[in-house]
């Protein structure tokens, strides 16, 4: 099937730019798995820290890109966030380790990470939860404070089998230094796979965003403090648990905001969804991926609409930018050697521009995508 699918131009300019990246070589990671941008050492640059699916976790520092080991001999990381939580301008990290998918297995360790004195130096690990199959951790600013919490779910539930999972997952927030297990939700079932913060109504507080075997949840806290939601997209519409979706990103064309996934669980397809009316219609873009794992959607070129990345980890050959050009969408690849596992986008150079940056777990490497786009 053709990666080109006809969509309505619906107003928007048939120009669109095209962004442009030169690739840039970090360093060797055996079988990485995630990657976040964060300022580690507190001198205005932007440092990437890498997960490897066991081992060290590392830091490496901008712009020689030298190696720190944070921690050694953790088993089975499967993500981390980092949010400077003391105010002494180094973040903390919180890791998620003893992973498996196989969640009566899985002891689901989820402990915080910090300095001592020297973020070059190795840190210290303290233990702040355990729940079997934890899987995702990211930040949000739920009441509009501009306090972030800690969200947080499982793969599956504690007591489910593959390949159904049936089971409900529980969907959690702590609170930094309470460190206190808050549910939002238990109501879904099976694989949830990512979990995407977005200030959905332009409030000043972030509404949360789910991708997993029932589609695409969006969970919003109230006034009165309790928690709703709404199914988006029930995503690939094949039968439990072919169907669904694996990652979700919010992307705009211009003023209007569509919805990109991965479908389904480590699936094949890139799809959009646009609104109609009440509606969310969705447009597969591309059916060929090999274990879709990387998703992320931003206006790289500066020319009104976003564009989309996606990667998948078992291809070395394996990384995407998705461009609209007021008609359909039109796929480029950004590198030859990524199977991009996990990605992140940030200003790594400083030059006002948002770059990507990858882990790769079949290529074993990490790469920084510098965005080279004409400045608009």
């Amino acid at each position: 099937m053709s990666h080109r699918y006809l969509l309505a131009a619906l107003a928007i300019p048939l120009f669109a730019a095209q962004p442009e990246f030169k690739a840039h070589d970090v360093a060797e990671v055996k079988q990485a798995a995630q990657i976040l941008a964060v300022d580690m050492n507190h001198d205005g640059k932007i440092d990437l820290v890498v997960l490897p699916q066991s081992g060290d976790l590392v830091w490496f520092e901008n712009p020689g890109w030298e190696r720190h080991v944070i921690v050694s001999n953790v088993h089975s990381m499967i993500d981390l966030a980092a949010w400077d939580i003391d105010g002494d301008g180094i973040p903390e990290i919180v890791l998620a380790y003893e992973f498996s998918s196989r969640t009566k297995t899985s002891a689901g360790i989820v402990s915080l990470l910090k300095h001592n004195g020297d973020p070059r130096q190795p840190w210290t690990m303290t233990e702040i939860d355990r729940l079997p199959g934890t899987h995702r951790l990211h930040l949000a600013d739920i009441d509009g404070s501009g306090t972030k919490v800690l969200v947080s779910s499982p793969v599956a539930a504690a007591d489910t089998e593959p390949p159904d999972f049936r089971g409900h997952v529980p969907l959690n927030y702590y609170r930094a230094g309470e460190w206190k297990r808050h549910l939002i939700d238990d109501s879904n079932e099976g694989v949830v796979h990512a979990i995407t913060p977005v200030d959905w109504d332009h409030s000043g507080r972030d509404s949360i965003l789910i991708a997993g075997f029932t589609g695409v949840r969006l969970y919003k806290l109230g006034n009165d403090g309790h928690w709703s939601y709404t199914v988006l997209t029930k995503g690939d519409p094949a039968p439990w648990p072919k169907g669904g979706a694996s990652e979700v990103a919010v992307a705009h064309l211009g003023t209007e905001r569509i919805l990109a996934t991965i479908e389904p669980w480590h699936g094949n397809k890139v799809a959009v969804y646009r609104q109609r009316d009440a509606e969310w219609q969705r447009e597969v873009i591309d059916d060929s991926l090999v274990y879709g794992h990387a998703l992320l959607a931003n206006d790289f070129s500066g020319d009104g609409r976003d564009q989309i990345v996606a990667g998948c980890r078992d291809r070395a050959e394996c990384l995407y930018i998705y461009n609209y050009d007021g008609k359909q969408w039109n796929r480029r690849s950004l590198d030859t050697n990524m199977g991009a596992d996990g990605c992140v986008m940030a200003d790594i150079n400083g030059d006002g521009k948002q770059d990507i940056a990858c882990v790769g777990t079949i290529t074993n490497n990490v790469k920084w995508y510098e965005n080279v786009s004409a400045k608009k």
